[in-house]
């Protein structure tokens, strides 16, 4: 089954980064958030297994599914790979899901976080495609997807192998369009030519293309004093053909209004527009980096086997977005086949070869006391 995508809202509501009070989501905030929203006529809730330690499946119950009825909303929620260790470990989880939101059913279900490596062969391992497929024949789930943080190169397998998939949520914004290791504007370039529908995640970078330096605000600012600078991200994302639903991870009552206010009168970019977000990107990738030309002549002799080249892909954007876990998960993900940063014994082999004369010992050092504390 196609999804409609005339009938998706163009703002989700993320619930994975929720209001606290006293150390526990703010329940009575969570409510007025939702009411507003609902208020608009849009009604894509998504949450999963893991946030909030397991209390955002639970908040869906206590704000919505008990609140509205049944046909006024629909809930996306996840399967974790990192909790599955059986065949029967996949009805545990999801039964505990449809427990804790009350739904009875979900709208939209994601295999969570599917990614090259551990989580993707997991989802292979334990047959989590079909399985999902024989809850969306029982009527428990109606429409099947994935959330993706891998290579295009596995995204295309994917898509090859499981034409069952009827949508992907992507982390997509105009800082990752061309982010070496997040990729967004391939993965979004594989969706749109299959005319797959994209759900998007991260739109503003997890707050941090909300909160710039100053001199890059007052680019926005200049053009459109009246707009938010989260805003400029949303309308980026929600410009792309395909896009039907952006994921914003709300976390008070001013952010839900301020994206209600995009998205009731959407207004695409204009070439003008276009023309200042790349201004901006310019200036905010403007920052030194590693000068690695990824040649790869320092990784054969390494002793400990450390993938130098893309130890420095994952420093040069944490240096660019300090506030982006995507280099650590890349990080982490690389150095379980791989040496780690911190195992360097500083023998000098790769500045010997190292055409670009970088001093290399000491740029793995850095990367050490980011990646390795």
């Amino acid at each position: 089954m196609n999804i409609d995508i005339t009938k998706m809202p163009k703002l989700g509501f993320g619930l994975m980064r929720l209001p606290e009070k006293n150390g526990e989501i703010d329940f009575e905030q969570v409510c007025r958030m939702v009411d507003e929203y609902l208020e608009t006529g849009m009604n894509y809730f998504d949450t999963a297994f893991v946030y909030h330690g397991g209390h955002s499946e639970e908040i869906v119950k206590r704000a919505i599914t008990s609140r509205y009825p049944r046909e006024s909303f629909t809930i996306a929620t996840k399967l974790p790979a990192w909790e599955v260790h059986s065949l029967e470990d996949r009805d545990r989880v999801f039964n505990i899901q449809l427990e804790r939101t009350g739904a009875g059913y979900f709208d939209y279900y994601l295999l969570h976080s599917v990614e090259d490596g551990v989580n993707y062969d997991s989802y292979i391992k334990y047959d989590c495609f079909n399985w999902a497929l024989e809850k969306k024949k029982a009527g428990l789930i109606k429409h099947l997807g994935f959330s993706y943080h891998g290579s295009p190169e596995l995204l295309v397998k994917i898509l090859d192998e499981h034409p069952e998939t009827e949508f992907v949520q992507i982390q997509l914004n105009y800082a990752d369009w061309d982010n070496k290791i997040v990729q967004s504007g391939a993965l979004y370039r594989i969706l749109e030519e299959r005319n797959i529908p994209t759900i998007v995640m991260e739109p503003v970078k997890g707050g941090t293309l909300a909160n710039m330096l100053p001199e890059l605000e007052d680019m926005y600012k200049a053009a459109r004093p009246d707009k938010s600078v989260a805003s400029w991200a949303m309308r980026f994302v929600g410009s792309l053909p395909g896009v039907t639903t952006i994921l914003s991870g709300m976390s008070n009552e001013e952010q839900v209004r301020d994206n209600l206010a995009t998205f009731k009168d959407f207004e695409p970019l204009t070439e003008e527009d276009k023309q200042i977000i790349d201004a901006v990107v310019k200036k905010m990738l403007d920052i030194p980096l590693i000068p690695c030309t990824n040649c790869r002549y320092c990784v054969d002799g390494c002793p400990k086997k450390i993938h130098i080249p893309d130890v420095f892909s994952a420093c040069n954007t944490r240096r660019k977005f300090s506030g982006d876990m995507r280099p650590t998960f890349f990080y982490n993900s690389l150095t379980s086949f791989s040496g780690r940063a911190s195992e360097c014994i500083g023998c000098g082999q790769c500045e010997r070869v190292c055409p670009q004369h970088l001093p290399i010992i000491e740029l793995i050092k850095e990367a050490s006391d980011i990646f390795d504390k």
